[in-house]
């Protein structure tokens, strides 16, 4: 690598200069802020790789802040000359205006959930006991504009305390805190550094895992090493908790506490990546118990589901793709000694496995549709549970003794539904119906199975107005992801709505590196077989035109995170098929993604840089920032990103709008939008979520020359 001064007065004076333009296609004159360059170059087996905007990458820096505020400022002075803006956002105020409630669970005695009464930034939580409804915590009240989130809550078993995270303006950072349930008394405890960790109760305290204390200014970028496991007990200081784990020969490793319903065993999840994960567990009623390493697969996952018949029991893809659920002796846990409880179903993925109410309840995917087996705990398949129709299931959490759990169904055109449901009955009563002033008897779903580049069959979502007839010209929006096991079922989304209602059609494909068809599906989009994602991707859009929905031109490509490296990428390789691009929060520099917070988890996607010759080769056919080309048609293109993301760092957007402005010479918008006190997205305020969508509907509309339906 070569070495180079930062000159940082002489880039903080070059980037607020108005130097570089382009003329739209309606003849605004858009004026970038000029991007100053350094001489920095990095060395990968002899390839010479320069990266000029790296200082761009330090996000303290005022030079990077001047830059920020001058590309806000070129975006929403575009956005504003859009005469619909104001409309769209009274449309999209009033579709969120409307009251719902998250899955309830049971836990001593008591119910638990939370509501939102529409436009809230933040839901409500509360407890119901015997009848008496009072409020828990609301979020809301912990800051004015609604950025600090509830990122998780767990209640003692004696039903005394809540103890609950809470993360400020969207970062990954949790502190934790703890109030007396029946006083609503908020305790002294307070602890810090955490992130990625659960709360574990066994007796007066709870195990968590935290981080230390980052180097000032590196909160958000610098690399998350050397986690280490506690236990806290109420009503001390943090100084004062036990370290109870961890692995000083392997500091990249992060743990994940757990304890049975009865607090005997504290079982520990062990991870390097977002894939596969390794088992320790420790017997907590001996007062001599050793933490055993149970299982050291780190290959294949393995995902505490209970403690039954003194088993431990684990939901794993070790050996079989579409997963299994086996069981566990924690005094005998060699492998010959595991018991198989469920089989690997033939075609679906059992993607969850919850011990509620002494039965098994798993949920599985078919073409990334939810169904739902009850079985026996010796894994005798006692019925199904039937549901309204092809849609998203989540829930079933509750106590083993909880006969009565709660789930929720949603699917694109069907706002969530809550039913507790009767274990023993196999029957479902509807618990709470959403309520949204929408005509959805006017839409349908359907769903159709393409081809990708290399044969392999592809299954994608269509969403539409009833009665639509292809005639080529249809506006489509194509949402898609493609990695990390993760997949995309029908699920309801109210900011939809506005493109519905506006003739648009959603089309959501199901990308190879997902989870829809289990781990081999996810292999093959992952590392040297990356390129199948975005070749599902474009042969999605290839299916659209072609079939007579849309024509080139007239689809929306978006995706966040790993979706938005897959808008990014697909880009640059095939940018005559779109008329708009929404890459957001998205990983953009190939080469050095890894280098900042948790990234080097995702290294079991996408691999690393610098690990091999031939890794370095293809990350560098696709890494979107090292592709971009001057004379490329590109379409009008709008990044999302936000200051406080500490999960995909900002500076992946910052450094490839800076690679576009300077590259593409043509009339269409380049731009950036970055939210300030906020992150990824997860607990993002409604007020904000509105405002960002308000943006980006603005930018899409007017890139198609959409007048919406509103007076």
């Amino acid at each position: 690598m070569q070495c180079v001064k930062w000159l940082f007065v002489c880039i903080l004076l070059l980037v607020v200069m108005i130097v570089s333009g382009c003329d739209t296609k309606n003849g605004e004159r858009l004026r970038y802020p000029m991007t100053a360059k350094v001489d920095t170059v990095d060395n990968y087996f002899g390839v010479q790789v320069p990266d000029p905007y790296r200082w761009l990458e330090d996000d303290h820096s005022e030079a990077t802040r001047e830059w920020v505020d001058a590309q806000n400022k070129v975006t929403q002075h575009y956005l504003s000359s859009f005469p619909y803006r104001t409309k769209i956002s009274q449309r999209l105020t009033e579709v969120w205006n409307y009251p719902r409630m998250g899955v309830p669970f049971h836990k001593a005695g008591m119910r638990f959930y939370s509501r939102n009464n529409g436009l809230q930034n933040q839901n409500v939580w509360f407890v119901e006991k015997q009848g008496v409804i009072k409020e828990l915590i609301d979020p809301n009240k912990l800051s004015s504009e609604g950025t600090t989130a509830l990122t998780q809550l767990s209640v003692s078993s004696d039903g005394r305390y809540v103890a609950y995270a809470v993360s400020h303006g969207g970062s990954d950072w949790n502190e934790i805190f703890v109030k007396e349930i029946e006083t609503g008394k908020q305790l002294d405890d307070h602890l810090l550094w955490v992130k990625f960790s659960d709360i574990a109760w066994r007796g007066n305290g709870f195990y968590y895992s935290r981080y230390p204390e980052p180097v000032h200014g590196q909160a958000l970028t610098g690399e998350n090493l050397n986690c280490r496991l506690y236990y806290h007990r109420l009503g001390t200081a943090q100084a004062a908790d036990e370290l109870v784990f961890e692995d000083a020969d392997a500091p990249a490793r992060g743990f994940f506490a757990q304890t049975t319903h009865n607090e005997q065993y504290l079982v520990v999840s062990v991870s390097e990546s977002t894939s596969g994960n390794g088992v320790y567990w420790k017997d907590l009623m001996s007062s001599d118990a050793l933490m055993i390493r149970a299982i050291n697969k780190f290959d294949s996952d393995f995902i505490f589901v209970g403690h039954a018949e003194g088993r431990l029991m684990f939901l794993t893809n070790y050996q079989a793709p579409r997963y299994r659920l086996v069981a566990i002796d924690p005094k005998q846990c060699q492998e010959a000694d595991w018991t198989e409880i469920i089989s690997q179903h033939p075609v679906d993925v059992m993607r969850d496995v919850s011990y509620v109410g002494g039965r098994l309840v798993a949920r599985y995917e078919h073409d990334a549709c939810s169904r739902v087996d009850v079985y026996a705990l010796n894994g005798e398949l006692l019925f199904p549970v039937q549901l309204p129709g092809p849609g998203t299931v989540e829930g079933f959490v509750g106590e083993p003794d909880d006969a009565h759990p709660f789930f929720s169904f949603s699917s694109f055109t069907h706002p969530a539904v809550i039913c507790q449901y009767n274990l023993q009955e196999n029957q479902s009563a509807i618990f709470y119906q959403t309520s949204l002033d929408f005509p959805f008897d006017q839409y349908e779903t359907r769903q159709v199975f393409y081809k990708s580049a290399d044969g392999t069959t592809i299954p994608m979502f269509l969403v539409h107005q009833k009665g639509l007839v292809p005639n080529g010209t249809h506006p489509v929006w194509l949402y898609g992801y493609g990695g990390f096991n993760i997949s995309l079922t029908p699920w309801f989304d109210v900011k939809r709505l506005l493109w519905l209602e506006n003739g648009g059609i959603l089309a959501v494909p199901n990308l190879r590196g997902g989870g829809e068809y289990g781990e081999k599906w996810h292999q093959s989009g992952t590392l040297l077989q990356k390129q199948n994602v975005f070749d599902d991707y474009i042969a999605a859009a290839e299916y659209l035109i072609s079939n007579d929905y849309t024509s080139a031109g007239r689809i929306v490509a978006q995706g966040g995170s790993n979706g938005g490296l897959l808008v990014a990428a697909v880009a640059n390789q095939r940018p005559d098929l779109f008329g708009a691009m929404i890459p957001q929060v998205g990983v953009l520099d190939m080469l050095r993604y890894h280098k900042f917070t948790i990234g080097r988890y995702w290294a079991v996607d996408y691999g690393i840089s610098e690990d091999s010759e031939e890794m370095f080769t293809y990350l560098m056919s696709y890494s979107p920032i090292h592709n971009v080309c001057s004379g490329v048609a590109y379409p009008p293109i709008l990044v999302t990103t936000a200051n406080h993301d500490d999960r995909v760092v900002p500076a992946h957007s910052f450094k490839y709008v800076a690679t576009l402005q300077a590259n593409y010479i043509g009339s269409n918008p380049i731009l950036i939008r970055v939210d300030v006190n906020a992150g990824h997205g997860a607990g993002k305020p409604v007020a904000k979520t509105i405002d960002e969508w308000t943006d980006i509907y603005s930018f899409v509309f007017k890139a198609f020359n959409i007048q919406p339906c509103y007076k």
